[in-house]
């Protein structure tokens, strides 16, 4: 063979030939370990494919909701989860799996791929992964029929209730009633003057808070009438209604019964007005509220120190001292018990605009108020907030492209509940389903997307 010469050796069982001379080597692997390789490979793929098939997926989805949906009715009790952010891992980790066994378009996959890259950057910057176990959440989402989620996720969080409900009433867990100042007085007594707001006693049954309680009944009726529209009767809407009183008779809550009170009106007239199902102007409407509680909690977040200026002079002098605009904001201040001077409650004033930025801050993490949508902006940044809006109202485009009209009230709903209350802006992904209804409707599937082409509350429900 001249300058050439050969030799056979067998590594890890594969038998490699060796052709060698002064300037390279070069190895030839047989055809036949060869063809054993390929074949190894497509039984992997193979079984790859059947797995993502089989109902391995759809089982491990509901796993890591159920987790997610008693995460949520934990902390709606008194008790205190010392696992819960080891629980949240571990759902990440069940959600990421299913995202894995889920087939995805080339543009979704890139959308997702992007959405995961900003949570990550937010991460970095606040050390938070909410938006990391949000996006992948939603993406999980796909190839799970709505209804048939909505449903699981309705009846899972009423059983929840009610056992936290019967073992504060039953005396075995859970304080039934809390006796506090909340702080209903006129803000010139408790704010101006410095007098102790005068304590009330309100019930709890369980949820640890009167608004816990109000706001998870307004989050069951939601649920409820969304999966079962079609069959909705004006006695059902007036049953709920009742409970709806009662709630508000123990909880004193008004926000959340009056929200509940115009969901219920909603859902009746779109009940048996079934016209205004398909038409565009309900959905502008939407629309419309929608960006007025974008714009007013935006304005609030700028205002909210000349809100509170206005309000003491007008108290001590008489006279705001500001323009017309501002006193307005004031007495909508006092009509939702002030939320937006609550903005100036600490030294930096944090959730007005100027404690905004791009993508949050550490700090930004651990101050409360009640805001939702400007909770939003000044928790996790202005980037994933516009992002978020943005996924927001291609829900409603779809919702108008389905003519899901019960879509469209649960929306529109849950954003003016959002102005004043921050229940779906949380760690807590099981409060808000309108991540499911987003993973769904933007990312429909095989299975998903059959079910949301019949998704039509107009004429087949």
């Amino acid at each position: 063979m001249g300058r050439w010469r050969g030799c056979c050796v067998e590594i890890s069982g594969i038998m490699e030939v060796s052709v060698k001379n002064k300037f390279f080597t070069r190895k030839f692997v047989p055809a036949v370990q060869i063809r054993r390789l390929r074949k190894g490979m497509v039984i992997e793929m193979e079984l790859y494919r059947r797995v993502k098939k089989s109902k391995f997926p759809w089982l491990l989805f509901y796993i890591g909701l159920t987790i997610e949906l008693l995460i949520v009715l934990v902390d709606k009790s008194n008790y205190i989860n010392p696992f819960e952010g080891r629980l949240f891992q571990l759902t990440f980790l069940i959600f990421a799996l299913k995202l894995l066994l889920t087939d995805y378009t080339k543009k979704q996959w890139c959308a997702i791929l992007l959405l995961e890259a900003v949570a990550f950057l937010s991460y970095r910057i606040t050390g938070a992964n909410d938006l990391i176990r949000l996006v992948t959440f939603v993406a999980a989402c796909r190839d799970i029929p709505l209804r048939q989620m909505l449903r699981y996720t309705f009846y899972v969080t009423l059983v929840g209730c009610a056992v936290i409900v019967v073992l504060s009433i039953s005396g075995v867990y859970g304080e039934i009633s809390l006796t506090q100042a909340y702080g209903h007085e006129a803000a010139e007594d408790t704010r101006y003057i410095g007098e102790e707001a005068s304590e009330e006693t309100r019930y709890t049954l369980g949820m640890g808070h009167p608004n816990a309680l109000s706001c998870m009944f307004l989050m069951l009726v939601a649920l409820g009438v969304y999966v079962y529209f079609a069959q909705m009767k004006w006695y059902l809407y007036l049953f709920m209604m009742l409970l709806n009183v009662g709630v508000f008779v123990l909880t004193e809550s008004k926000t959340s019964m009056l929200i509940t009170t115009l969901f219920l009106a909603g859902a009746c007239v779109l009940t048996y007005c079934r016209f205004l199902r398909e038409k565009a102007f309900a959905y502008l409407c939407g629309l419309l509220v929608f960006a007025l509680c974008i714009g007013f909690s935006v304005d609030a977040a700028v205002c909210a120190q000349r809100v509170r200026d206005a309000q003491w002079n007008e108290f001590y002098v008489l006279d705001p001292r500001d323009n017309d605009h501002i006193v307005l904001l004031g007495r909508i201040d006092r009509f939702i018990n002030g939320r937006i001077i609550s903005l100036t409650d600490s030294e930096e004033n944090d959730g007005m605009i100027h404690t905004w930025s791009a993508f949050s801050r550490p700090g930004n993490m651990e101050h409360y108020f009640d805001m939702g949508w400007v909770k939003l902006f000044y928790r996790y940044g202005v980037v994933p907030g516009i992002l978020y809006l943005a996924a927001c109202l291609a829900l409603l485009w779809k919702f108008w492209k389905n003519k899901d009209a019960g879509g469209l009230l649960v929306f529109t709903v849950l954003a003016v509940y959002t102005v004043v209350e921050a229940h779906l802006v949380s760690v807590y992904l099981g409060r808000n389903f309108l991540l499911m209804m987003m993973g769904v409707y933007l990312l429909p599937g095989s299975e998903a997307g059959k079910f949301c082409d019949n998704l039509n509350f107009g004429k087949n429900r």
